[in-house]
């Protein structure tokens, strides 16, 4: 039908005039119900008096951000000095979720390329082989990882049984446990955007620029890579988010020396000796950090379009 045809409603081209809000409407209600009304009770908890049995008093206060940042002594009575201990959880936390985000995508992106360079009958399936793992829920997969790498577990027995090392490997409890269950758990958020771009790359690019006596690692430096550059930010961005947030591998594969943010928070929620506005506070902190980076980005992507 042309786009100028007549309908019983008008023309094809003027249908939806008017309407725009209107249809619009539920996905917007969707958006500020569960989205921006938990945010917006996170913010105002965030303000509040911790209850001494739990929960909150309806008295607005600084006191959860001034205990995140300032160390006023066991009474609260000594000059304020920098309280290293939180803000030394949430640089292990960037630490971690950035080395993970590297980890998958030195895995993702020659998985991804091995995937959209296959032929297009057989990318569903190696798409399929990807995502299977991730049918089952985070917690059963993140148990069963513990499984695998502690004392006395398979990969230890297995070891053993070959010879390679004469004493199991302290593998549980530590910063390689929890990048591993985070490398484990996000990795195909790095695979599948990077793979939506390297599907449209035009190959004669680098065939072309294999004509022009480019070496491999020119071509894929300078040819390939700023083409693929959007994916491979997507998927940077999909690891590092939810990795700085994440309490399930650093509490179970995890111990006291990897806690990182999403642990602090969640113990602020848990049992009448919970501190929420605390708990409230640190997540509305790293909110901040997160929406910051994105924005960052967000803006010098816009000044690169405009270029």
């Amino acid at each position: 039908m042309a786009a100028g045809a007549t309908t019983s409603g008008g023309t094809v081209s003027n249908i939806y005039k008017g309407n725009s809000a209107k249809l619009m409407f539920p996905a917007w209600a969707m958006i500020g119900f569960f989205l921006l009304a938990p945010v917006g009770m996170m913010i105002v908890y965030s303000f509040l008096t911790k209850e001494f049995r739990g929960g909150v008093i309806w008295e607005f206060t600084l006191a959860a951000y001034d205990q995140f940042f300032f160390d006023r002594g066991l009474f609260g009575d000594e000059p304020p000095s920098i309280e290293w201990t939180y803000i030394g959880i949430f640089w292990r936390s960037i630490w971690q979720a950035g080395v993970a985000t590297i980890a998958c995508l030195l895995i993702g992106f020659p998985t991804a390329w091995f995937i959209a360079t296959r032929r297009p009958s057989t990318r569903s399936a190696w798409l399929f082989m990807i995502t299977i793992p991730y049918w089952v829920n985070l917690l059963i997969r993140t148990v069963s990882m513990k499984f695998l790498i502690r004392d006395t577990g398979p990969l230890n027995e297995f070891l053993l049984w070959t010879g390679a090392v004469s004493e199991p490997l302290g593998l549980i409890n530590t910063n390689f446990a929890v990048q591993l269950g985070l490398f484990y758990s996000y990795l195909p958020f790095m695979v599948l955007p990077i793979y939506a771009s390297v599907e449209r790359y035009d190959f004669s690019l680098s065939e072309a620029a294999a004509d022009l006596y480019s070496s491999i690692w020119t071509t894929l430096w300078l040819v390939i890579l700023p083409v693929v550059k959007p994916g491979i930010v997507a998927g940077c961005i999909l690891v590092f988010v939810p990795s700085l947030g994440a309490f399930l591998a650093p509490d179970l594969l995890g111990g006291a020396k990897t806690f990182m943010i999403g642990s602090l928070i969640e113990e602020q929620f848990k049992g009448s000796a919970g501190n929420w506005p605390f708990g409230a506070a640190a997540s509305t902190i790293l909110l901040s950090i997160v929406m910051a980076v994105l924005l960052i980005y967000a803006r010098n992507q816009n000044k690169g379009s405009e270029r």
